[in-house]
């Protein structure tokens, strides 16, 4: 397997329109099998045992036939960074044309995320709005926020904590998504997320591909919702796949920030709010890292791949 990863393998950079996850550009490094091109980009600072399931995933995507798929396009969220200024939310928002739903980073300052929302609700009246805190609230801040912020669809990762999610749930009228406390766990199948989250989280990579993906929304038996980790386009496509793969899914997904890219390696457009499900030839046209940059994801794949077995 290692073979086919290195015989394949391109490492790209991908500049970034604004800065996301504190991040300018976003380095991904793919590979080619029998079913295609596939994606391993787990971000710079995460551990090679993280990465693990970032390259199970890869290696599923590049060498198993794809599941039975319930649609051929799933509808999406936009993604609003932690931005203030009124023309760059626009702009933001221009790049998800026809979304109804728009999923805004808050967190780190209550009058800033506040005066954001805001802004996205004038500039989108119509749309449905869904905050994703990435666990960084204490259950007070978090009660305090949701009582101020005004009506949302749902709030994703609040607090850290099963513990926390679960006290907070038992004081708020919100639907509460988990996102970093399933795919952060040691073993998501020994969490007791009962009373604690009404919807969980699935992205494809972080979970290790699409069965145990399936596996653990089977296990929890909770709605699900699908999000990407920052793909190119060939990531974007395994996660629609993932989407497209559950009979039922009744949220818009969070798989168009390749809109949030300047680059990308091929164009998925969002149409009416929608993405189709289609293959992807990637055009690595310039976007090709140094030779240094390449043998530090070589190295790094290799020290992951040996962790899977």
């Amino acid at each position: 397997m290692l073979d086919l990863i290195l015989d394949s393998l391109r490492v790209i950079s991908l500049p970034m329109k604004a800065n996301f996850r504190g991040i300018n550009h976003r380095e991904v490094a793919l590979f080619k099998g029998p079913q295609g091109w596939a994606e391993f980009s787990p971000f710079l600072e995460y551990s090679d045992e993280e990465s693990s399931h970032w390259l199970a995933c890869a290696i599923e995507a590049a060498t198993q036939v794809p599941p039975k798929l319930y649609r051929s396009s799933i509808g999406v969220n936009a993604t609003m960074p932690a931005l203030n200024s009124q023309s760059e939310i626009a702009d933001v928002l221009e790049g998800f044309p026809g979304c109804t739903t728009v999923k805004i980073k808050v967190g780190t300052n209550e009058k800033e995320d506040l005066e954001r929302i805001a802004t996205v609700r004038k500039l989108s009246p119509q749309s449905k709005i869904r905050i994703d805190v990435n666990g960084l609230w204490s259950v007070e801040q978090a009660a305090k926020f949701l009582e101020s912020c005004g009506e949302i669809e749902y709030v994703e990762q609040p607090c850290a904590t099963v513990a926390e999610l679960r006290e907070l749930k038992s004081r708020v009228n919100v639907k509460i998504v988990g996102d970093e406390i399933l795919r952060k766990s040691e073993n998501p199948f020994e969490l007791d997320l009962d009373g604690a989250i009404d919807i969980l989280m699935l992205k494809v990579q972080p979970l290790g591909g699409i069965k145990n993906a399936h596996a653990l929304a089977s296990h929890h038996k909770l709605p699900v919702v699908v999000s990407s980790a920052l793909e190119c386009a060939v990531g974007i496509i395994y996660g629609l796949t993932l989407a497209a793969s559950f009979e039922e899914m009744s949220y818009d997904c969070g798989l168009g920030t390749g809109s949030l890219l300047a680059r990308d390696v091929a164009d998925i457009p969002i149409v009416d709010g929608k993405m189709q499900i289609q293959p992807v030839e990637p055009n690595f046209g310039g976007l090709d890292v140094s030779a240094e940059r390449f043998d530090w994801w070589k190295n790094r794949i290799m020290r992951t791949a040996a962790l899977l077995g």
